[in-house]
């Protein structure tokens, strides 16, 4: 097993006590690992179904005005245009040179994001705003200025030191004065999409972008003053090895992000048609895989991060770090986050929105989202209403995804239920996971061990009874 020891020069360099958070255990992620969900919602988006329409969304939203109460708002637009296609890219994505697609879309999206604000008058003050895709600075800098006025004249936003505001950038894409009119334009926190730094595994995937180009990029958003930087990085890529992945981690820590996501490749070119113009015989194997995990876990943690959970690390003194430790981590579509209590709207082809106890996705396709908002309707195709049930599986798997602990007794007080009886099935599996060294149940208490925490959703897993129901096997990533 490797034991992680944080040096004393990465605890001064931090400033606040870092404490080992995962072990990393390469024989039972080996024996354990396996196909599962990642859990950004709950169902997962999988077993929505087209039952669910515009008209039950709008019920949604009238069932969050008759509650009272209003709580604040978390935004999410999809921009999905890329100049270039990435060959590992799994993402709802539209590849084209031609910048005209984009303004009409830009027209479509403001009319779909004065819909919904329409819908939420008078309830609609907004504290997180995330900008994805695709690659959301594919609009220009004029096309985003005026994107983001319609969204302040159409909501009420929470200023500039409360609200979350961010956006994924193609650091490829942008220039050192288009980072600074980003901040100019609203944005707060940037995350800037690297996978590795390598110059052949960039070219084996389709993404040439030369490390000082990023450096150049992360200067410019400390300059501009954002209080969050992130960087992506994906293990896993053909001509990955052991010593690529030392040279990138390193050059990452020496960059010095707030926060630094690491995503396992998964390799599904039967569904996502890039995928196939990449070289079986370029990928690593598994065992070569688990090692440029470890080393990542071993650097980052040797470096002062603290392992927030699934693929995710942040600077102690980060937002994220700190609603960890005080029990306010929350997790959504956009990964993990700060902010719990919210209603998320999403506007653009395909996004997903998460209002009151329902789930909806917009149309895939531009000739349909386009068509729904011709005919004065919002693009919902299809969508989800929980039970009692799912929503009780829903705060379950949540607490374990962002705490790895529950409390029995809390869960009991917050419906109406006996826990031993209502998860009889459930706590069987889960005497064989701490058998196997993941949990430990003990009086009141489930908590997720430092070996269980990279097997998360393995743990999680045990809890959704839809993987329990006859149907086609869901398309799942590798729980590691």
């Amino acid at each position: 097993m490797l034991h992680q020891h944080i040096p004393v020069s990465a605890l001064r360099r931090a400033a606040i006590p870092v404490a080992r958070t995962v072990d990393f255990d390469p024989e039972l992620i080996q024996r354990l690992g396996k196909n599962g969900p990642r859990y950004t919602s709950y169902p997962t988006a999988d077993r929505f179904g087209d039952s669910f329409a515009y008209r039950d969304y709008l019920h949604a939203v009238a069932s969050v005005r008759t509650r009272g109460g209003a709580r604040p708002l978390s935004l999410y637009l999809h921009i999905p245009f890329c100049d270039t296609v990435c060959y590992y890219c799994a993402c709802n994505k539209i590849v084209t040179r031609n910048r005209e697609k984009a303004a009409t879309y830009l027209g479509y999206l403001k009319r779909e994001i004065t819909m919904q604000a329409a819908l939420f008058a008078g309830m609609n003050e907004v504290e997180q705003l995330h900008f994805g895709g695709g690659t959301p600075t594919y609009l220009s800098d004029e096309q985003m200025g005026e994107l983001m006025a319609h969204l302040r004249r159409s909501f009420k936003f929470a200023p500039d030191d409360i609200g979350e505001y961010s956006i994924e950038v193609d650091p490829r894409t942008v220039s050192r004065e288009r980072v600074h009119s980003l901040r100019r334009q609203g944005f707060n926190r940037i995350s800037l999409g690297v996978q590795d730094f390598n110059p052949a595994v960039q070219k084996a995937v389709n993404r040439v972008q030369p490390e000082s180009e990023t450096r150049a990029i992360i200067a410019a958003a400390r300059e501009a003053g954002f209080r969050s930087i992130s960087i992506d990085l994906i293990y896993g890529l053909p001509r990955q090895n052991l010593a690529t992945m030392t040279a990138t981690i390193e050059k990452v820590i020496a960059a010095s992000p707030d926060r630094i996501s690491i995503y396992h490749y998964a390799h599904l070119p039967h569904v996502f048609k890039p995928q196939r113009r990449i070289a079986e015989a370029e990928m690593p194997s598994s065992s070569e895989k688990l090692a440029m995990l470890a080393l990542c876990i071993e650097r980052l943690t040797g470096a002062g991060y603290a392992y927030i959970g699934m693929d995710h690390f942040a600077k102690p003194g980060d937002d994220l770090a700190i609603a960890q430790r005080q029990g306010r981590l929350h997790r959504n579509f956009q990964g993990y986050s700060t902010h719990a209590d919210t209603d998320l709207i999403s506007c653009g082809v395909s996004a997903i929105s998460a209002v009151g106890a329902t789930y909806s996705q917009n149309a895939k396709t531009l000739d349909d989202y386009y068509e729904a908002l011709d005919n004065n309707e919002l693009p919902v195709v299809r969508g989800i209403a929980l039970g009692m049930d799912d929503l009780l599986r829903r705060t379950v798997i949540g607490k374990l995804m962002c705490q790895f602990e529950l409390s029995i007794s809390a869960i009991e007080q917050a419906f109406p239920i006996a826990f031993g009886q209502y998860f009889a099935d459930e706590l069987v599996a889960l005497r064989q996971l701490e058998y196997d060294g993941l949990v430990t149940i003990e009086g009141d208490w489930i908590s997720v061990t430092m070996r269980g925490r990279l097997l998360i959703r393995n743990v999680c897993m045990v809890f959704d009874r839809y993987l329990a129901a006859p149907s086609s096997v869901p398309r799942y990533s590798r729980t590691v």
